[in-house]
């Protein structure tokens, strides 16, 4: 018997379809409450694994828990399918109902009647925005509101686990958006999410935990916050006012035992024409520069480089002095060097924190499949 806290659960999980193995020996923990992310390449097993703990695919071996309780084979789970909401990417709509018909007829199909059926379906309607639709067509709908009404009828019979199977796939930013706030509003509710999708800046943005499929293994499952500790490369985007007091801040980064490299972003100034030329390699002051930078390790001297991509660039007023650093700290030890900037006097117009993406990150993991 799992924990009450487990809403999800496989041990040993396998799918083989002939001489084709999509998913393999997976153990999966997934705590209530959690928006859990499934990200991959295409064909990685994502759907054959969600499909599985949706009682829509036998598994070939292993075991799946839902809510503590096991699936058995060849059993129709009825209680259990009572827990489980699925909206697969190829989810079926009626174009010839409304928007109120359709949702009646699944809300019927589980057993809701009378008073209950009809507040059921004006909650949901609420929830994903179509209340002013309740009487159209679903034809005349857009593609967001179609992919809203399908997460409208996978809740009418408010379950506490929700799998979703690629749901913003095709949808502009305002619609995703409205697909996240939903998100949100189903997780304050206390629903379970497992979503897989290849937007992974919204799963950034809803997800606590995450997980990775390769060649139908999960090959990372870990919170978010976690990921980012072991797998982020941290940067601090930092301004000077002026130039005066490079010297003493390159010293200071330079001994810092948490800052791996650091680089000026030395500004090109009005009139320069020679974006090729080579950078200063001293330390002084950055003036009158091309737009070059120099990079330097912490206790080495300066090298030529450029920047290292990141989730957000340095905004600076013009004639400020830019500055990359990549630091091994913790929020804390951010907090720290930012005071000991001050406490020197070091005069300091912007002090950015960062840290790579969960697209840099996916990306930084060394993959053997291709979509």
């Amino acid at each position: 018997m799992m924990k009450d806290t487990v809403a999800i659960a496989t041990c040993g999980l396998t799918k083989q379809f002939s001489s084709h193995v999509a998913v393999q020996d997976i153990d999966l923990e997934i705590g209530a409450g959690e928006v859990y992310g499934l990200i991959g390449p295409n064909g990685a097993g994502k759907t054959t694994l969600i499909r599985m703990l949706a009682t829509a695919e036998e598994p070939t071996l292993g075991e799946i828990y839902i809510n503590g309780d096991r699936l058995q084979r060849d059993r129709k789970h009825r209680t259990i399918k009572r827990y489980l909401g699925y909206l697969p990417d190829d989810y079926p709509l009626y174009d010839d109902l409304t928007v109120w018909d359709y949702l009646d007829y699944f809300a019927r199909l589980y057993k809701l009647r009378g008073p209950d059926k009809r507040r059921r379906i004006q909650e949901v309607l609420e929830l994903v925005q179509l209340t002013h639709k309740r009487d159209s067509p679903i034809a005349a709908l857009s593609r967001g509101m179609k992919q809203r009404l399908g997460l409208a009828r996978t809740i009418i019979h408010q379950p506490l686990v929700l799998l979703l199977d690629e749901p913003v796939s095709g949808l502009d930013p305002v619609a995703r958006a409205q697909f996240r706030d939903i998100v949100t509003a189903l997780k304050e509710a206390g629903m379970t999410i497992l979503i897989s999708s290849h937007v992974l800046s919204d799963l950034e943005e809803m997800c606590t935990s995450i997980g990775i499929m390769e060649l139908g293994y999960l090959v990372e499952s870990a919170p978010l916050s976690e990921l980012y500790r072991r797998l982020s490369r941290q940067h601090i985007h930092l301004s000077l006012i002026h130039s005066d007091m490079h010297s003493q801040l390159a010293t200071l980064l330079d001994n810092h035992p948490l800052v791996q490299q650091w680089t000026c972003l030395k500004q090109e100034r009005k009139g320069d024409r020679h974006p090729h030329a080579q950078p200063d390699r001293s330390t002084n002051a950055p003036a009158a520069l091309p737009a070059q930078v120099d990079t330097l390790s912490a206790n080495s001297s300066s090298t030529a480089a450029t920047p290292t991509q990141n989730s957000s660039s340095p905004i600076t007023t013009y004639g400020a002095i830019p500055y990359q650093i990549e630091f091994s700290g913790t929020d804390q030890d951010c907090a720290e060097l930012l005071r000991s900037l001050i406490h020197q006097d070091i005069p300091i117009l912007d002090f950015h924190p960062t840290h790579e993406t969960l697209e840099e990150i996916f990306f930084k993991i060394g993959h053997q499949q291709s979509s």
